[in-house]
């Protein structure tokens, strides 16, 4: 019998492929999305597809934005996936492959599609998925799929999911035909926008505070600088000229 990976698995693999120290700042996200990727990667009913994948690399760059320095962001999210056994090229595939989708047709015409998948043009077999899902009485629902839903609506329609009130009818009619807890869907999405207005917030003190350091640094050097030129001034005047204006 094989024995089921632990959280401390998980975490000791991704220190193991990403070996910089992960940002302070971004260190709790990054540990808390590699968790919740852990258990349901572990979970019996929980089955990897292209919505679920949005959500994760979506969740991932908006959470990460700004993170320094910025070339790490790739080897963490490659450390995140292979540390569950997955690829990040997957994900990344499947999440611009549904971005392309929703940028195609319209909101309305993609909740309706929810209701009766049929092939889609460069989609593959996605409309099969989402009737599997339907099908599935034991599909395992998670954060990270409802905000793979709520990408493909924001990509679809971003006015649409600044209105409350259509959103939350999107989502009602997206959740019935694919059998999803309704209630469980729109409180999830409202911690995940609360949570990027919190971040997005910090970050802008981040930066604020980037650029006041960088400032107060220019300051500095140009200070030193300009002590280092009247030194070497000072260094280079005559000695008789001194004496003369000393003798004056």
């Amino acid at each position: 019998m094989n024995k089921v990976r632990t959280v401390s698995d998980t975490k000791r693999d991704f220190y193991n492929r990403h070996t910089r120290p992960v940002n302070s700042i971004y260190r709790r996200f990054v540990e808390e999305l590699m968790v919740e990727m852990h258990l349901l990667s572990v979970n019996v009913d929980f089955r990897y597809d292209p919505i679920y994948a949005l959500g994760v690399a979506t969740s991932f760059s908006r959470f990460m934005q700004g993170y320094r320095p910025s070339q790490d962001q790739e080897s963490i999210f490659d450390a995140l996936c292979k540390s569950i056994g997955q690829e990040a090229q997957q994900y990344q595939k499947d999440a611009e492959l549904l971005k392309g989708l929703s940028g195609r047709i319209s909101a309305d015409e993609l909740v309706s599609w929810f209701s009766s998948p049929n092939p889609l043009d460069a989609t593959g077999d996605f409309h099969t998925t989402v009737a599997a899902i339907a099908d599935n009485p034991k599909f395992k629902y998670s954060r990270l799929f409802a905000i793979g839903l709520y990408t493909l609506l924001e990509q679809a329609d971003s006015e649409l999911v600044k209105d409350e009130k259509r959103l939350n009818e999107a989502l009602k009619q997206i959740a019935q035909p694919l059998n999803l807890p309704e209630e469980k869907l729109q409180k999830d999405l409202e911690l995940y926008r609360s949570n990027l207005e919190k971040m997005a917030q910090a970050q802008s003190v981040i930066e604020d505070l980037i650029k006041a350091e960088r400032k107060r640094r220019e300051q500095r050097a140009q200070a030193q600088n300009q002590a280092a030129t009247e030194s070497i001034e000072d260094s280079e005047t005559p000695k008789d000229e001194t004496s003369s204006s000393e003798a004056s």
